[in-house]
């Protein structure tokens, strides 16, 4: 048996085998014992689509009579008993000699599909804020997925910090029930503030709205530091600047940057010592 995806687990290496591999790519785990009559049967299909697979998921074996505290860990109690595991945790199962078909579709809705994979690579470019390349890569997942909630949020981000606002309201507004729904709606101030006309920004003679004004020009210019400090500076004028229109623009570039990003955690902080 080709040892790299298919492999035999033991009750002291099914933590690394298994558990913490399943962090890179989905485990199958299949409960069997030699003396099981439906093992005989089931244990060959999933072999076969282990060699299929060539590493796209790994079979581990566990014989149940040579680690019992493995099968009462998992609550066994008939074999066989197949176990996915993606993450370190079990996302699926199934028990008995089901049919090949059967098997092939419990397999196949584990593996990465292709729209996976693209939108991990548009998100990818986002967190590296390479705008452009992300937004291809959202229209090319579009193109074959119309109507993809991931795929429409991160192509709102890409049109907002390229002073697309108007495109990405128009996103926005259709956004459909998801769970991507709700970090959309964190968009809609940044959106609407920068498709609304600016006139009344040149019209003022107020240095808070110039400030403003300025912000929103190097937003959609992609200088998302600098636009934050100018946000700041009105933030600290005026609290509740155009009824909290300049805070609710924060909020939706730090749901642009993410969580994880310096920047959102350092101007967040900054935000909160502004406002309270």
């Amino acid at each position: 048996m080709p040892s790299s995806f298919i492999i035999h687990v033991t009750e002291s290496d099914f933590e690394y085998e298994v558990v913490q591999y399943s962090t890179q790519t989905p485990v199958v785990v299949d409960f069997w014992a030699d003396w099981c009559i439906p093992c005989r049967t089931l244990g060959p299909v999933l072999r076969q689509l282990a060699e299929e697979a060539q590493g796209e998921f790994r079979l581990a074996k566990v014989d149940v009579d040579e680690n019992p505290k493995l099968a009462q860990r998992f609550n066994v109690r008939g074999i066989p008993v197949v176990k996915a595991f993606k993450d370190g945790q079990v996302v699926a199962e199934f028990s008995g000699a089901v049919p090949e078909k059967q098997v092939r579709k419990f397999i196949a809705e584990l593996l990465p599909q292709p729209s996976d994979l693209l939108l991990e690579k548009g998100e990818s470019l986002l967190k590296l804020e390479e705008w452009v390349r992300a937004e291809a890569t959202f229209h090319e997942l579009l193109l074959e997925h119309p109507g993809h909630s991931g795929a429409l949020l991160g192509l709102a981000k890409c049109l907002l910090v390229q002073g697309q606002g108007a495109a990405a309201l128009e996103i926005l507004n259709r956004f459909p029930a998801s769970r991507e729904f709700g970090p959309a709606q964190q968009l809609r101030p940044l959106a609407n503030a920068l498709a609304q006309d600016k006139t009344w920004i040149s019209q003022s003679d107020r240095l808070v709205d110039a400030t403003y004004g300025r912000a929103l020009h190097l937003i959609s210019r992609s200088n998302l530091p600098a636009a934050m400090d100018g946000l700041l500076a009105v933030l600290r004028e005026d609290k509740r600047y155009r009824n909290d229109e300049a805070r609710q623009v924060m909020v939706g570039l730090f749901e642009i940057l993410g969580n994880e990003n310096p920047l959102t955690r350092q101007y967040r902080t900054e935000l909160a010592s502004v406002l309270y």
